[in-house]
């Protein structure tokens, strides 16, 4: 079974096992999640489910389950998503994300997804927002060489010449250069659970997940398993 939930990153930390091998953690606040849409072949072309994460108060909830903001009007705005989850038995969430999977038939609308769904050794994929960097040169972004360290070069970590040396003598599209660094979708593969709290529905996964702390995370079985 395909299996897959949301979660907001704790921070990180180390466990240590009955060996006394100490391993480095993240720790993640998976679900519980609520499934608020079951998407087919016969009806939208395709399967996947779609997964409400985080409590929202109804009275403040201004956009659709698609993410477009709708215009507040007093007779009530953001009554499409309500409504949305109201078929699913639930309330509007924070949260929606799409998970394709071949095996929705095994999902119920309305089911609870828990830190369970996932065990101690499962290997996942983990997609996240990096954290962002602002305006970053290109030795820090691109990881580029610096110029010489003398006094007088007065090139240390300048780009050097941007355009090319051969006609048309232009800057080509892609040229490694300074910019915004960071807040990108980043997905790290192949990653190991170590540990399963089921009761605080608590998710340690073995090394870095991207993202800053209290950032949204998705969590997937990995498409690498096995190889």
């Amino acid at each position: 079974m395909k299996k897959a939930i949301l979660a907001t990153k704790v921070g990180m930390t180390q466990i240590f096992d009955e060996n006394g091998v100490l391993t480095p953690v993240t720790v993640l606040q998976a679900g519980p999640c609520v499934v608020t849409q079951i998407k087919t072949v016969e009806n939208d072309g395709y399967d996947a489910i779609q997964v409400g994460f985080g409590e929202k108060k109804e009275r403040v909830t201004t956009k659709d389950v698609s993410g477009k903001k709708v215009i507040r009007n007093p007779h009530g705005a953001g009554k499409a998503e309500v409504g949305h989850a109201k078929k699913a038995g639930t309330t509007p969430k924070a949260f929606y994300r799409e998970f394709r999977l071949e095996n929705t038939a095994e999902y119920e609308l309305g089911a609870e997804i828990k830190a369970d769904v996932f065990a101690a050794g499962d290997k996942i994929d983990v997609t996240a927002k990096s954290k962002g960097k602002g305006y970053a040169g290109g030795l820090k972004r691109h990881g580029l060489k610096s110029g010489p360290s003398g006094h007088g070069s007065k090139y240390h970590r300048h780009a050097g010449s941007n355009g090319s040396a051969t006609t048309p003598g232009r800057v080509f599209k892609g040229k490694k250069m300074p910019g915004h660094m960071g807040s990108v979708r980043v997905t790290i593969q192949n990653l190991e659970v170590v540990k399963i709290d089921v009761e605080n529905n608590v998710i340690l996964v073995k090394g870095a997940v991207p993202g800053p702390k209290k950032s949204l995370v998705m969590i997937k079985d990995t498409v690498k398993s096995g190889k």
